[in-house]
């Protein structure tokens, strides 16, 4: 396992090494073409939140029907709506991380809706069970959260979880793995890097023997 770890590090690093010497070989000229091009994307990009804001995006509010509803995902390319019922307790715990969610995805509208004001909705995606969460991209709805089976089956998962989970719809922008939970994600890092730590410390300890012979 240490060799293979080993072999890692090295083909990471020759990796970083040739970018390195990619771009030590660009011109002036080069480099102007790139802060150009960067430029253009942050202008672009802000450009676009200024827009997505103008939409509603950045908050996570109620709707008042069916009718907004598609409204809402005829004007937002990506919607996470959660259907939902006063009186249904998990309910409240959807609210508090989508809020949280909304704030933070600005790319993506968040709303709520009330199953009592939308029965025929409700009816057509066969919504049974709540809280459910409809995750739709391009005015298609290709997926649902139904539940808390998703999200460790607790009531105190975290709102990191349901963005991984949000995530594998695809309908947020996401960093991380898609294939591993965060919190695995995160022991595989660390993990990964002990490993590191053992190796280096395993070659300083040869390099001292080597030199004192």
């Amino acid at each position: 396992m240490d060799q293979v770890l080993h072999h890692v590090a090295q083909t990471v690093e020759k990796q970083l090494d040739s970018e390195i010497e990619r771009l030590d070989a660009l011109d002036s000229g080069d480099l102007e073409a790139i802060r150009q091009q960067r430029i253009a994307e942050m202008k672009k990009r802000a450009k676009q939140k200024q827009d997505w804001i103008a939409n509603g995006h950045g908050e996570y509010t109620e709707i008042d029907g069916e009718k907004q509803f598609f409204t809402v995902c005829n004007k937002s390319e990506n919607v996470v709506c959660h259907f939902y019922r006063a009186d249904t307790p998990r309910c409240s715990i959807v609210d508090m991380h989508l809020k949280a969610l909304a704030r933070k995805h600005v790319e993506t509208r968040f709303v709520k809706l009330d199953v009592e004001r939308a029965p025929f909705l409700t009816g057509r995606l066969k919504i049974r069970v709540l809280p459910t969460i409809a995750l739709v991209k391009e005015n298609k709805t290709n997926d649902f959260i139904v539940g808390f089976t998703d999200l460790g089956n607790c009531d105190d998962f975290s709102t990191e979880m349901l963005e991984w989970r949000i995530a594998r719809a695809q309908v947020i922008e996401y960093a991380g793995d898609l294939l591993v939970p965060p919190a695995e994600a995160r022991k595989q890092r660390a993990l990964t890097l002990q490993s590191k730590k053992t190796i280096r410390g395993g070659h300083d300890s040869d390099s001292d023997l080597d030199l004192s012979d």
